[in-house]
């Protein structure tokens, strides 16, 4: 490997883009052996951050840059940013310093060894409420007992691909995604290794409530037949019950008749 790509969506995180990039340039002199590129996706951001992306193009020809024309989502702009990319590896980090540059290196170490996905697991949260934290778990305990593939705990999109996994993920193309689940359905060598996550640089978490909760339901949903069987019982109970009490009306207007003209047969029908 001789070129190291570095992808970040951002999305209004103006006050964070100078510092990430003043601490990726720490990392990329200390390994000067290494061609880099650093690739913003810029999702449709309302602040100066396309000028602030801009400004770091100016002055360094590493940083590239691709401005979406409305806020797509994380999720769609790791995938946008997927087709632009030319280095030998990518790391996906995102922009507001929660994750540590200097762990770079160490992906990079272990991505010689062979593997071809390494993660950086979280052993702390800093800066993130209990509810969020306890949600998070509850999350990717469900995930995993309900997939049929391998799904890393307490992982995020906090990581670095081979030149051959980031080909797989290239040709999964799905409009409604779930990124941490595409990263464990490709499969390939994997390896964990562990860090904290800081709190935010600045600026405040564009994830509420709700966003997360319809993450969670697409991952469910996406990568596990489990609901779909649950809701296909429920249909056949309801139906079966349906059918008995259709009977029930139909054998009770026969034998003894029914003082309501048509009801009878509009209950058969409906039910």
């Amino acid at each position: 490997m001789k070129k190291v790509s570095i992808l970040i969506p951002a999305y209004n995180e103006e006050n964070t883009i100078r510092l990430l990039y003043e601490q990726l340039q720490i990392v990329m002199e200390a390994n000067a052996s290494y061609e880099w590129e650093i690739f913003f996706v810029n999702d449709g951001s309302k602040d100066n951050t396309l000028t602030a992306i801009k400004q770091l193009r100016e002055a360094d020809a590493h940083v590239h840059y691709l401005d979406l024309s409305r806020n797509f989502g994380k999720e769609a702009a790791m995938l946008a940013g997927f087709d632009y990319l030319s280095g030998d590896c990518m790391v996906i980090m995102d922009a507001d310093l929660q994750h540590p540059p200097e762990l770079i290196p160490v992906m990079l170490a272990e991505l010689q060894k062979g593997y071809d996905d390494v993660y950086a697991c979280r052993k702390k949260r800093y800066g993130e409420t209990w509810f969020k934290n306890w949600a998070s778990r509850q999350y990717y305990r469900l995930l995993r007992s309900l997939s049929n593939i391998e799904v890393q705990k307490n992982t995020g999109d906090f990581r670095m691909f081979s030149q051959k996994a980031i080909a797989a993920l290239r040709k999964l193309k799905e409009n409604e995604r779930n990124m941490k689940a595409l990263f464990s359905y490709i499969g390939f060598r994997k390896k964990g290794i562990y860090y904290d996550h800081e709190k935010r640089a600045a600026g405040k978490t564009k994830w509420n409530f709700s966003k997360l909760f319809d993450l969670a339901v697409k991952g469910w949903t996406s990568f596990s037949i489990i609901p779909l069987r649950f809701v296909s019982l429920v249909g056949i109970i309801v139906s079966l019950i349906a059918f008995v009490y259709s009977m029930k009306v139909l054998i009770k207007a026969l034998f003894w008749g029914d003082p309501v003209g048509g009801y009878p047969s509009m209950m058969c029908v409906l039910l």
